[in-house]
């Protein structure tokens, strides 16, 4: 459509007259589509309205719902949780230094004395971030008690994304199936123990792991990748010394 500049005063040629005619019923179509499609869009509110006010309820119900529920079930239902954890952990806890490791274990899982155990605490208060915990817990109690299988599922359902807890987790699943003499698992999921969230204390213990499960199914070469990333990337952590007996292990295979 051709746009022209307005001139003041009243139009001298018959040029400008035909010029201000069309931009006028331009002016005038323009103004008319807008009032039409005013008119259409009041018409469907108006036709629509008992709808539209339906959505916006759904919605808002959703939302003080959502806030209502976080504030009033889910969140006291964390703090309970927490607090009915606090002797099983404390269990668990005493395990990793008594003599009597077995029976606390149990216990720290079972419960004692009237108080929940972690697979009471995953029974009851599931969703909650306790009860992902309790997972963890539970999952390495049963490593220590050397039911592998059960450490393995319990594990397995712990998520994190902790620096050091989440790739702990992932390790110990890995240690269980060494355990069990599955050495191709153990070797997958030391390498993902050390790939993920990679620091200071994790990743050479898990890269040291992944590369002895490497030397068990005669892969030495892969080996020998894991040991050299020890000894270059973390000259300072305990497993250097290891990294290198093992390196010349993993090399006299090769020969």
């Amino acid at each position: 459509m051709a746009t022209y500049k307005k001139r003041a005063g009243k139009p001298r040629t018959k040029a400008d007259k035909d010029a201000q005619i069309e931009e006028n019923s331009t002016t005038a179509e323009v103004f008319r589509s807008l009032d039409e499609g005013a008119s259409r869009t009041e018409a469907w509110v108006e036709k629509n309205q008992k709808g539209i006010i339906g959505v916006i309820a759904v919605v808002a119900i959703c939302v003080l719902g959502y806030f209502a529920y976080h504030q009033y079930i889910q969140k006291p239902k964390e703090i309970e949780a927490t607090n009915k954890m606090f002797q099983a952990q404390n269990y668990w806890e005493q395990a990793l230094t008594a003599p009597a490791k077995d029976s606390l274990y149990n216990l720290s899982l079972q419960g004692g004395n009237g108080k929940f155990g972690f697979l009471d605490i995953i029974e009851n208060y599931g969703g909650t971030d306790a009860a992902n915990l309790a997972h963890y817990y539970a999952g390495m109690a049963y490593l220590n008690l050397n039911k592998y299988q059960d450490a393995i599922e319990q594990l397995d359902k712990f998520k994190s994304k902790d620096d050091i807890l989440a790739p702990l987790a992932k390790g110990a699943i890995g240690d269980a199936f060494a355990q069990l003499n599955q050495n191709e698992d153990a070797l997958k999921y030391y390498e993902e123990a050390a790939k993920m969230r990679t620091n200071d204390f994790t990743t050479p213990r898990f890269l040291l792991k992944a590369g002895i499960a490497a030397m068990s199914l005669n892969q030495s070469d892969k080996a020998l990748k894991h040991f050299k990333k020890i000894t270059e990337d973390y000259p300072k952590s305990p497993e250097v010394t290891k990294a290198e007996i093992y390196t010349g292990r993993a090399q006299a295979m090769n020969k």
